[in-house]
Formats: structure tokens, sequence, C-alpha cells
């Protein structure tokens, strides 16, 4: 969107992840919890992914497709099953000045819906497909307001 300040033509700034996750309360697992624990976590929080936390860095991720993947699909027990032989490692991570708009395009080009935000290592929140995507519905919903009350104030020609 482009706002006409006289002859002066400004682009609007795009929105970072740290104004989406600033009032984040991010669930964090650690390498010896057991899937089950995690999977409980998860449905009790409805959330759909887990990173995983060791000696306080980022180590893994654990998320729905690796729980029907590598638990359910190859007949592992949960309540035996530790996280750390199950997660996905070294999950791809954005810093917390990335945009929304490429965080889109990483998780689409990676086929995942979850990626973790770290500042050296160290995870600051996780932000979601949903995420992104209910933040720009609301932006397209502000902007169909503005453009209707713009038009319904136009004196007819």
């Amino acid at each position: 969107m482009l706002l006409d300040n006289s002859d002066d033509v400004t682009p609007e700034v795009s929105m970072r992840i740290c104004d989406l996750i600033k009032d984040q309360d991010t669930y964090q697992a650690e390498l010896g919890h057991t899937v089950l624990e995690i999977v409980q976590a998860m449905v009790e929080r409805n959330i759909g992914a887990v990173p995983v936390i060791h000696n306080g860095k980022l180590v893994g991720i654990f998320s729905e497709r690796d729980l029907m993947k590598r638990v359910v699909a190859e007949g592992r027990d949960p309540r035996s099953t530790c996280l750390a032989e199950v997660m996905t490692d070294n999950p791809l991570t954005v810093t917390m000045n990335e945009d929304l708009e490429n965080c889109m395009v990483l998780m689409r080009r990676n086929n995942f819906r979850h990626l973790p935000v770290c500042r050296d290592g160290q995870l600051i929140g996780v932000v979601s497909l949903r995420d992104i995507l209910l933040h720009d519905l609301n932006e397209k919903d502000d902007e169909v307001r503005m453009m209707r009350a713009y038009i319904q104030s136009t004196p007819d020609a």
C-alpha cells in the first residue's frame, strides 16, 4: 500500500516477527521428555509444534508431523519414546527482525508451519503460519474498512 503525502510516495513498512510474538508465552520441551508428555502438553495448549531446548539452546522442534511420521507410522510407544529420538534436529530459525513476508516464503518453500525465532541460539518464540495468515487477514479487513469509509465519504462527481 502506498501513502500519498502531497507528491511524496512512501512505501508501507512491513511488519517484523518481533511485533507478532512480543506477548507470546512459548511452551518448550527438554530433550529428555517423552513423546506422550509433550503430546499431552500440545493438546492441552492447542499447539502444533514444540521447540526443544538443551542447555538453554534450541536443538530441535517436535511437530504433529513428527508425531505421525516418526512415532505413529513407525509403531513406537509414546510413553517410552524420548523426544530426542523423533524430533526434527536443528530446525531453520529466523531472527526477531525478519519480516512476515520472508517467514511465509520460508515456510512455504520448506513445507512446514512453525518457525522458531531465536537470538544467538536462544529461543525467543515460535511463529506459525496461522499467526501470519491471521495477522494478514486482519490487515486486509482494516484496509477494506478504510476503503469503504473513503468511498462512502466521497461526494458523487
